[in-house]
C-alpha cells in the first residue's frame, strides 16, 4: 500500500474512519539512549516553515512532523492551535491520535505471542477462540492470524452490522474483553469470508478486532494492557495512551475536530464521540506526540536492529514483508501509485519521489489524520500528524511527507549533524 495505499484509499490503509450509523456513511527509560536527548535535535526552520505553510494553505488548527536517520531525530516541529479558531498554541509534546496506525502496533503485539509460542501465523481463529464459540461458520473459524493481520481474510471492509456491533448499546452491559469476544461470536456465526476477484485485500478493521481477541486469549491480559507495557513502556513513549488524545475535562492536547455534512466544525475533545468505540482499539486508538510517533518509526526504520529488542530483527522483517497485492486505484492523486501490497499492520508502495517501496500508513478515526513513512533500506522515519480530518488534512499531509523526503531523504540535500 502507499502511502496510505494511495490517498484516496486514506479510507482504508489508516481507514479507522468512523461511520455515521444513521446514514451507514462507511469512512471505510530507553527513550534518553535511543534518540538523542531534546537539546540535540536540529532545528530545521525550514521544517517549521513549510509545516505553517500547508497549514495556512489548508485551514488546519495544527501540524507537526518529525524526521528520523539512523536513530535519531534529527528534525521535528509543530505549527498551530490545539483548536480551530482557539488561542492555545499546540505545543511540541502535545498528543494527537493515531488512528489506524495502531494496527502495526498490534501487529508486533501479535508476533511477541508468536515468539513465545502462544500463537502462529498460522493458528486460526477457530483454534484460538473456537472453544467458547461454537457457533461460528466453518469457514470463518478457519481464518488465520496471517490473513487478520494482512486484510486477506475476506472479511469485509466495516458493513452495517459490524457498525451496529461496535456502536451497540450491549456495550455497557459487558467488559471490553467480553464484548470484543461478543461482537466476533455474533458476527462470525451469520457470516462467512468472501475473497474478492482479483485481489483478497479488503481493509477490514474488524479483522485488526479479532486478532485483539486472539492476542488476549493467548497471553491472559488485556490487549490495552499489553500495548502499553510491551510497546509504550520499552520504547520509552511518555505521552502514549488511548482513545481520545485530551485528558478528560482538559484542553492539554491538539483536539480533533469533525466535519458535519453541513461543513459546521466541532472541536471533539473528550467522550464517546471523541473517538472510535472502545472494542475497536486493536485497529486504532492510539495516541502520542510527535516526538514518541518519531521513536516508533526510528525503531521500524532500524529494524528493531538498536533496541529495545520487542521482538528480534527477523521478526520485525516479516511485519515488513508484503503479503498481498492490492486492488488497483483509479486515477490517484499526483505523486501516489495505481496499486501496491499490504505486510502486516504495513502498506508498501513506490512513489513517484522514492526508489523503491517503502513502509507507509496512514490512520483517521474521522477527527484527526496521522501518517508514518519507513524507509528501512535507508534506516529513514517520518511521521506527521494533523488533529483535522477530510480532504484539505490528506493533501496537507500528503505534501509534507513527500517534502520531507525529498529533503532528509537518502538523495536529500539537508545535511544530518
Amino acid at each position: 500500500m502507499g502511502y496510505g495505499c494511495y490517498l484516496e484509499a486514506f479510507v482504508q490503509i489508516g481507514g479507522l474512519m468512523r461511520a455515521v450509523v444513521t446514514s451507514l456513511a462507511l469512512i471505510v527509560a530507553f527513550a534518553a539512549t535511543f534518540l538523542f536527548p531534546l537539546s540535540s535535535f536540529a532545528d530545521d526552520g525550514a521544517l517549521t516553515s513549510q509545516l505553517e505553510n500547508l497549514r495556512a494553505k489548508y485551514t488546519l488548527p495544527s501540524l507537526a512532523a518529525a524526521v528520523t536517520k539512523g536513530g535519531r531525530i534529527v528534525a521535528k516541529g509543530v505549527t498551530g492551535k490545539r483548536m480551530l479558531g482557539g488561542d492555545t498554541e499546540t505545543k511540541i509534546d502535545d498528543r494527537f491520535h493515531l488512528g489506524s496506525d495502531t494496527k502495526a502496533m498490534t501487529a508486533t503485539i501479535a508476533a511477541m505471542m508468536v515468539e513465545d509460542g502462544k500463537l502462529s501465523w498460522t493458528s486460526t481463529i477457530g483454534d484460538v477462540l473456537g472453544a467458547d464459540m461454537p457457533g461460528l461458520t466453518p469457514a470463518f473459524s478457519k481464518i488465520t492470524l496471517e490473513q487478520l493481520l494482512s486484510h486477506s481474510s475476506g472479511i469485509p471492509t466495516d458493513d452495517e452490522e459490524m457498525i451496529k456491533l461496535y456502536f451497540s448499546d450491549k456495550s455497557y452491559d459487558y467488559s471490553l474483553h467480553d464484548y470484543r469476544r461478543r461482537i466476533i461470536a455474533e458476527w462470525g456465526s451469520k457470516n462467512a469470508p468472501k475473497i474478492p476477484e482479483g485481489s483478497p485485500f479488503q481493509y477490514a478493521n474488524f479483522g485488526y478486532v479479532i486478532a485483539g481477541a486472539m492476542i488476549e486469549e493467548v497471553s491472559g491480559e488485556a490487549w490495552e494492557s499489553l500495548i502499553t507495557t510491551r510497546i509504550f513502556e520499552p520504547l520509552g513513549l511518555t505521552t502514549a495512551g488511548l482513545g481520545p488524545q485530551a485528558t478528560f475535562g482538559r484542553y492539554d492536547a491538539a483536539i480533533g475536530h469533525r466535519i458535519h455534512d453541513d461543513g459546521k466544525i466541532i472541536p471533539m475533545p473528550w467522550g464517546p464521540a471523541a473517538d472510535v468505540p472502545a472494542v475497536m482499539g486493536p485497529a486504532g486508538n492510539a495516541h502520542m506526540s510527535i516526538s514518541d510517533f518519531a521513536i516508533w518509526a526510528d525503531w521500524n526504520a532500524g529494524v528493531g536492529r538498536r533496541g529495545p529488542a520487542l521482538v528480534k530483527p527477523e521478526t520485525v522483517e516479516r511485519l515488513h514483508t508484503a503479503i498481498v497485492t492490492t486492488p488497483e486505484i483509479k486515477n490517484p492523486k499526483p505523486g501516489t501509485p495505481k496499486t501496491g501490497q499490504y505486510a502486516l499492520g504495513w502498506g508498501l508502495a513506490k512513489m513517484d519521489w522514492t526508489s523503491r517501496p517503502v513502509l507507509t500508513h496512514n490512520g483517521s478515526n474521522s477527527l484527526n489524520l496521522a501518517t508514518i513513512l519507513v524507509d528501512s533500506d535507508h534506516d529513514i522515519g517520518i511521521v506527521v500528524t494533523t488533529n483535522f480530518p477530510g480532504e484539505k488534512a490528506d493533501a496537507a499531509v500528503r505534501e509534507m511527507v513527500e517534502w520531507l523526503y525529498r529533503r532528509y531523504g537518502p538523495n536529500g540535500q539537508t545535511p544530518i549533524q
